[in-house]
C-alpha cells in the first residue's frame, strides 16, 4: 500500500514515489476477492503504464484554462540555505542550489489549467482508453488507489449490485464508519455515491509522468514546461509564493492542518493559494509533473548527479508532508525531481496548451 509522503525518505526530489508492480503483487488477493463480489473495471491484467495515448480529437474535459500573456518574467532564485535546513532535516539534496541563477526569461503566450486535473476528469480518460485497447485483449491501468478504495467502481455497477455486496464493499473498501448491516440498499447507495462525488473533485494522484503525458495528449493539451509552470505560479515578478513574498500556511494545503485521513483537498479549495494570473493550487495540494527532464539551468554552477535525461521535474508542494511541512517546499521556484515511471500519493499534474493562432 502506498505510504504518505514524509520528509525522512526524501532522497533526491523531496517526493516519495512508488511503482505500480510491487503494489499489484500485494493487492492481488484483495482484488480477486472484490472481483468475486462485484465486477470491477481494472480487475484484469494491466497494460504497461508507460503506454502513451494515441492523438485523438477529443473534447477538452477541463475547459477552465487561464491565458498567460507573452512577456518576460523572473525565473529561478539565488537563495541559499542560511538556516542549515538540509543538515537539520537530513536531506540529501541541498536546498535552493538547483534553482540558481535567478534570471529573466521570455515566453510566448500560452494557456494553463486553472486547476489540477481531478479524479473525475482522469476517470473519463481511463474509461475511453480501456475501450480503445479492449479489442487487443488488453486493459488500461487506473491509479492503484482507485482499486484499493473502490473509486474504480462505476455508479452503474454500484446501483446494480446486490445489497450484501454493497455492504461488504462499503465496509472493506469505502471504510464507511457505519453499521452497514442495518442499512438497506438505497441508504448504502446514497452514502457510496456521495463519497464518489467527493472523490471526483480530488486531484488525481498515483500517476507517473507517462500517465500525465498521455492524459494531456488525449485532451488535446500537453504538459507545461518548467518555465511555463513557474511563470504561472510566480507571476512576472518572481514571487516567493503565488500570493506574495511572505509565508502564510493558512493559504495553502500543506496537509498539516487536515481534519480527515485525506491529505489532498478538492481542487481550488484554498482560495488564498492563487497566483497573480488566477491559477490555483500552485503552492500546495499535490506536486505536479512538468514536461522537462531534470537539468541544470543556463549559467548554473551547481551540478546534480542526476542531471540529464534520468528524472523528470516536479513542481509545487504536496499535502502529504503533513507535520513535516517546511515553507521552503511550497515556494514557486522550488524544483523537485523523480523517476518518471513512478507515482506518488500526493503527485498529480495539470495541462497546458498553445494559444490557438
Amino acid at each position: 500500500m502506498q505510504a504518505s509522503v514524509s520528509i525522512v525518505p526524501r532522497i533526491f526530489s523531496g517526493v516519495r514515489l512508488v511503482g505500480r508492480s510491487g503494489m499489484q503483487d500485494r493487492l492481488a488477493v484483495r482484488i480477486g476477492l472484490m472481483c468475486l463480489a462485484l465486477t470491477l473495471s481494472g480487475c484484469s491484467d494491466k497494460q504497461d503504464a508507460q503506454q502513451a495515448a494515441a492523438p485523438v480529437h477529443h473534447a477538452i474535459v477541463n475547459a477552465d484554462m487561464v491565458l498567460i500573456p507573452a512577456g518576460e518574467f523572473i525565473m529561478g532564485s539565488d537563495k541559499v540555505d542560511e538556516q542549515g535546513l538540509q543538515k537539520e532535516y537530513g536531506m540529501v539534496d541541498p536546498l535552493y542550489l538547483n534553482e540558481h541563477p535567478r534570471r529573466k526569461a521570455y515566453l510566448d503566450a500560452y494557456l494553463i489549467d486553472k486547476y489540477e486535473v481531478n479524479n473525475g476528469q482522469y476517470k473519463v480518460f481511463v474509461a475511453e482508453m480501456k475501450e480503445r485497447v479492449k479489442a487487443q485483449g488488453k486493459d488500461y491501468p487506473e491509479p492503484m488507489d482507485w482499486v484499493q478504495n473502490g473509486y474504480n467502481v462505476s455508479d452503474e455497477k454500484l446501483m446494480g449490485a446486490h445489497v450484501d455486496s454493497l455492504r461488504w464493499i462499503a465496509s472493506e473498501y469505502f471504510k464507511l464508519d457505519r453499521d452497514t448491516t442495518q442499512m438497506d440498499k438505497q441508504a448504502l447507495l446514497d452514502e457510496l455515491l456521495k463519497i464518489q462525488r467527493h472523490r471526483d473533485s480530488l486531484p488525481v494522484t498515483g500517476v507517473n509522468w507517462y500517465d500525465a503525458y498521455s492524459y494531456c495528449e488525449w485532451a488535446d493539451k500537453r504538459l507545461p514546461s518548467e518555465a511555463e509552470w513557474e511563470k504561472a505560479a510566480r507571476g512576472e515578478n518572481g514571487l516567493e509564493y503565488p500570493w506574495g513574498n511572505d509565508w502564510d500556511g493558512g493559504k495553502v494545503n500543506t496537509g498539516e492542518n487536515r481534519e480527515s485521513d485525506e491529505a489532498v483537498a478538492p481542487v481550488g479549495s484554498f482560495p488564498g493559494d492563487k497566483s497573480p494570473f488566477g491559477v490555483f493550487d500552485m503552492s500546495g495540494n499535490v506536486s505536479e509533473w512538468v514536461n522537462d527532464w531534470y537539468q541544470a539551468y543556463p549559467g548554473a554552477e551547481y551540478r546534480h548527479p542526476l542531471y540529464g535525461e534520468v528524472h523528470k521535474v516536479l513542481r509545487g508542494g504536496g499535502a502529504g508532508m503533513g507535520h513535516y511541512a517546511l515553507q521552503a517546499f511550497f515556494r514557486g521556484a522550488r524544483r523537485a525531481h523523480a523517476d518518471p515511471t513512478l507515482g506518488g500519493t500526493d503527485v498529480g499534474f495539470r495541462c497546458a496548451r498553445d494559444v490557438p493562432r
